[in-house]
């Protein structure tokens, strides 16, 4: 029996002997039965539209005419529809099991990570308190014949510059002496990469410590001791 089949024996008039509507001692309440697909109700979830699904899967195979049962075929396809819907609920179960999971076991690797340092992406310089030294990286998409690093001030004047010379593909790391004149200012840094006549595109690499761990939304974020918070995704290596 196809739906519309079933649409047309739910809305067929009472038979003798039933109170009809409106009629006295007839029911007021609204048939909620599961063969009334109109008095289901608006589905809100994935949950909801399955349950109402199987309960109209289920009406269809009850109401079928003696004299003209469903094929084999049908009830085949109709019995695989069922345990598709069943299988696929499981399986949403078991997933969010897993994610939960899976997002406890990468806070528990991730309180690991305090206290060491990170790259991520940024041209601030790390500079130690005590050498007046600055550090901090870079990638190149390609490899470079002639590689330099400027030192800025806040204000993005040049206060020292560093010759790298040739360097292959890939990241790369760095120390520079603040100049005493530049010493306990916030300094960045700017990479220029060129093979030959040809630019090389350049990603700068901030380094920072890991001061803490937090997770949202089942992922985790690093806090650093600059300030930022960032994912772990953006980690673009452990150093």
């Amino acid at each position: 029996m196809s739906m519309s089949a079933l649409s047309s024996l739910v809305s067929k008039p009472p038979q003798a002997g039933t109170a009809a509507a409106g009629a006295p001692g007839a029911a007021s309440k609204t048939d909620k039965s599961p063969s009334n697909p109109s008095a289901l109700g608006p589905t809100s979830s994935a949950a909801d539209q399955s349950d109402r699904f199987l309960k109209l899967l289920v009406a269809q195979m009850s109401n079928q005419d003696p004299l003209n049962p469903m094929d084999s075929a049908q009830v085949t396809s109709q019995m695989a529809q069922i345990s598709t819907v069943e299988g696929v609920q499981t399986l949403n179960k078991t997933v969010s099991g897993l994610n939960g999971q899976f997002a406890q076991l990468q806070a528990m690797q991730g309180v690991a990570l305090v206290g060491h340092d990170v790259a991520v992406e940024g041209n601030s310089a790390r500079i130690d308190p005590q050498t007046h030294a600055a550090d901090g990286g870079f990638e190149l998409d390609g490899p470079a014949t002639d590689v330099a690093v400027e030192l800025l001030d806040p204000a993005g004047k040049t206060v020292g510059t560093l010759k790298l010379g040739a360097q292959e593909a890939g990241r790369h790391s760095f120390d520079f002496d603040v100049p005493e004149a530049s010493q306990g200012q916030k300094l960045s840094f700017r990479v220029s990469a060129k093979n030959g006549a040809d630019p090389v595109d350049v990603h700068a690499l901030a380094y920072r410590g890991v001061t803490a761990v937090s997770t949202a939304d089942g992922k985790l974020s690093l806090e650093l001791d600059d300030g930022r918070r960032v994912g772990y995704d953006d980690v673009h290596a452990f150093l």
